[in-house]
C-alpha cells in the first residue's frame, strides 16, 4: 500500500513539475448546449457540437464563436464531430434520426450525407484517418456491429463489407464519441453494456476479432467509455456513469495481446482520453475531474476538479482542448 502511494505521489509531482502545473483555461461560449462532439484543428481553431443540434466554432482560441444549429434540427444531439480546418466538418447524431451532415463552408450551411432508417441506429463514436478515410461506429442492428466507411472525407458513406458480430446487450457509449481508434494497421473499438470487449479489424485480412476486457461490466451503465492509442498500447477509461466516484475497473491498458490495470487509476468514472504526444502526456475527463499520467497510463494524477465530456488534441499536435454541460470549453494550459 506504502509503494502504491508513493507512486502516485510520485506521479503527481512528476506530472506538475514536468508540465510545469497543467491546469484548464475555461472558455465561456455563447451556447448552453451539453458539448460532447470536439474536435480542435489547433490551438485556435476548434468545433464542437452538441444537443439542441448545436454545432459552433472559434477561429481565435475561443474569444469568439461562430454558432448555429444544424440543418434545423433542434431536438439533435451531435455528439460526434470531425473537422478538417477552418471550413469543413462532419458530424454524427447520437439516436434518431441516425444521420451524418457536413459542411464545406464554415457552417453556414449543412448537407446531409448519410441516413440510416433503421429505428435501432445509433452512433457513437468517429474516427478518421488523414483527410480521406474515416469510420463512424453504431450500436447494433440486428446482431452486427454498425460501422460505416468513407474514403472521401466524408462525403458518401457505406456499410463494411466485414462486420462483427455483438453479443446480447453488448453497447458502445457516445460519451465522448471516443470509443473508436483507427491504427495503422486497422480498427480497435471498445464496449459496454452486458459485456465489455475490445474489438480488433485487420486492414491486412479484413477480419475481426475480439478480447473480453477486465473492465466493470455487466450493467447498461457499465464499461469502456474511451480510448486512446498511446505508442503499440491501447488505454481505455470508462466505469459506471451512475457512479461518479467508483474507481475500481474502470481503467486498462492493453499491449502485446494482454490486458493490465492501472497501478494508481483514475479518480472516478471518466468518459474521455486524449494522448497528448508532443508532451508525453495522457489526460483523462469526466463530470468529477480530470487527470493525467505520464507513463502511459500506468499511473494517474488528478490535476483539476473541473468536469469535461470530452478530450482531444488538436489536428496539428500543439494543443489539448476538452468540452462539458453547458456550453463549457476549455484549453490545457502550462
Amino acid at each position: 500500500m506504502k509503494k502504491v502511494i508513493f507512486l502516485a505521489c510520485g506521479l503527481l509531482w512528476a506530472c506538475l513539475a514536468q508540465a510545469q502545473n497543467p491546469q484548464w483555461k475555461e472558455i465561456n461560449t455563447p451556447v448552453k448546449a451539453s458539448i460532447r462532439g470536439l474536435s480542435p484543428v489547433s490551438g485556435q481553431v476548434c468545433w464542437a457540437s452538441g444537443s439542441g443540434g448545436t454545432w459552433l466554432k472559434t477561429l481565435d482560441g475561443g474569444l469568439t464563436w461562430a454558432h448555429g444549429v444544424i440543418a434545423g434540427l433542434d431536438t439533435v444531439d451531435f455528439r460526434s464531430i470531425q473537422a478538417f480546418d477552418a471550413e469543413t466538418a462532419v458530424v454524427a447524431s447520437a439516436g434518431q434520426p441516425a444521420v451524418i451532415y457536413l459542411t464545406r463552408d464554415g457552417g453556414s450551411s449543412w448537407e446531409k450525407v448519410h441516413h440510416e432508417s433503421a429505428p435501432e441506429a445509433f452512433f457513437d463514436g468517429i474516427a478518421f484517418s488523414g483527410r480521406k478515410k474515416g469510420y463512424v461506429i453504431g450500436d447494433p442492428v440486428v446482431g452486427k456491429w454498425m460501422i460505416l466507411e468513407t474514403m472521401d472525407g466524408g462525403a458518401t458513406w457505406k456499410s463494411m463489407d466485414a462486420l462483427p458480430d455483438a453479443e446480447a446487450g453488448e453497447a458502445a457509449f457516445a460519451a465522448s464519441a471516443s470509443s473508436l481508434v483507427v491504427t495503422k494497421d486497422g480498427l480497435v473499438f471498445g464496449t459496454g453494456g452486458s459485456v465489455s470487449n475490445l474489438h480488433f479489424y485487420d486492414f491486412a485480412t479484413q477480419s475481426w476479432s475480439k478480447k473480453k476486457t477486465p473492465m466493470i461490466q455487466g450493467q447498461p451503465s457499465e464499461g469502456i467509455f474511451a480510448i486512446v492509442q498511446v505508442g503499440k498500447k491501447i488505454v481505455g477509461v470508462g466505469g459506471d456513469y451512475t457512479k461518479l466516484e467508483q474507481r475500481e475497473k474502470h481503467a486498462l491498458l492493453y499491449e502485446n495481446d494482454a490486458f493490465g490495470i492501472p497501478v494508481s487509476a483514475p479518480f472516478g468514472y471518466r468518459s474521455g482520453i486524449a494522448f497528448w504526444k508532443k508532451k508525453k502526456l495522457l489526460v483523462a475527463v469526466g463530470p468529477s475531474g480530470s487527470d493525467c499520467s505520464l507513463d502511459g497510463g500506468e499511473n494517474w494524477a488528478a490535476f483539476s476538479p473541473v468536469g469535461y465530456h470530452a478530450v482531444k488534441v488538436s489536428g496539428d499536435g500543439k494543443a489539448l482542448w476538452a468540452s462539458g454541460s453547458g456550453g463549457r470549453l476549455g484549453i490545457l494550459t502550462y
